[in-house]
């Protein structure tokens, strides 16, 4: 079964699926106030409709991917909340999977993910913990509508190590 390294997410390696910010030490100046730091427009997607906040609880396991999803008309936002998260991703690619091309990255804990349209992912995986939540950032019902889940064939699955 071919092994898929996860690494540490940067902006350079990322750049082909989406950005991402520390959301716990935003980068760039901020709007400061008396007892606050506002760090405006940090990461942004646009979206029509509502926005939904879905929270996700994700187990440990071998980290053995038998499946990703896309979604066409939208990005999709993860946040890490008590643990580092595991993501693996593969280029767009008109619908048809390509498990051969999949990466895999290590998201600290409190980094927003932003996925653009098309990339190809699964849930976010726990880095230590034996459970993950993170928080979901979707279009409100898109998982109901525009959200295409390709089961591999045996030959394709992969490892993340």
């Amino acid at each position: 079964m071919r092994q898929v390294k996860a690494v540490k997410i940067t902006k350079e390696n990322f750049a082909p699926y989406g950005s991402y910010c520390e959301m716990l030490q935003p980068d760039g100046y901020p709007l400061c106030g008396e007892i606050h730091k506002f760090y405006p427009d940090r990461l942004t997607g646009t979206s029509v409709g509502t926005i939904a906040f879905s929270p996700i609880t994700v187990k440990k396991d071998e980290r053995i991917i038998k499946a990703q999803e896309y979604h066409t008309t939208t990005w999709e936002g993860i946040v890490p909340l008590d643990d580092d998260m595991i993501i693996h991703v593969a280029p767009a690619s008109a619908g048809v999977p390509v498990p051969e091309l999949a990466e895999a990255f290590i998201v600290p804990k409190g980094c927003m993910v932003k996925l653009n349209a098309a990339i190809w992912h699964l849930c976010p995986l726990p880095a230590n913990n034996d459970e993950l939540h993170a928080i979901i950032v979707l279009p409100e019902c898109i998982y109901a509508n525009d959200c295409t889940v390709v089961d591999f064939e045996e030959k394709d699955w992969f490892q993340i190590v």
